[in-house]
């Protein structure tokens, strides 16, 4: 699945299910799927880059400088757990992320509320 499309298929999805519970009081719930969710999106794209060098161009082109891309392209943790880390968390930011199409719960929950 591409990118774009995974992006398309997840703001209908948090579209529906926020539509559906915009009565309740879930900011808190909201926030921690974002949470959630922001992880799941940098395991997705660290998991794709799937090569060092992959990962040194990426890391390199997101403002990293090419000391440390060469130490994170070439840590040996699970895809999981380096989705936690400062690695992807200095890198992929909410902002590049936002920037990439994703749509996060708690801002478009604020925007059906308001």
């Amino acid at each position: 699945m591409g990118n774009e499309l995974r992006a398309t298929k997840l703001r209908r999805y948090i579209m529906g299910w926020v539509n559906y519970f915009k009565l309740a009081d879930i900011k808190k719930l909201l926030l921690e799927t974002d949470s959630w969710m922001r992880r799941r999106i940098r395991m997705i794209y660290w998991k794709q880059w799937k090569r060092v060098r992959s990962k040194l161009k990426m890391l390199k082109s997101l403002g990293i400088r090419e000391q440390k891309a060469w130490e994170y392209a070439n840590t040996r943790k699970s895809y999981w757990r380096t989705s936690n880390s400062p690695i992807l968390a200095k890198s992929l930011t909410n902002n590049v992320i936002k920037g990439f199409g994703f749509l996060s719960f708690s801002e478009y929950y604020r925007q059906v509320t308001a």
